[in-house]
């Protein structure tokens, strides 16, 4: 998996300022700024390990072939 396409980087910051956004304007709190930042930044970062899984577990097809 490369993670340098430009389909995955696209889908980080789409998600990334999804997530951004939610936590930024919903949020009535001191530190609204840096928890934002924080979630979304795990969100992408879940979301690439995510995705990482996906990609290896698709590679592996031995059970598939019982023919």
């Amino acid at each position: 998996m490369n993670l340098k396409n430009p389909k995955y980087i696209l889908i980080g910051i789409i998600t990334f300022a999804i997530i951004f956004l939610m936590n930024y304007v919903g949020n009535d709190a001191p530190d609204k700024l840096s928890r934002a930042l924080l979630t979304a930044s795990a969100a992408v970062i879940g979301l690439g390990v995510g995705m990482w899984i996906y990609h290896k577990r698709g590679r592996n097809n031995e059970r598939d072939n019982f023919d």
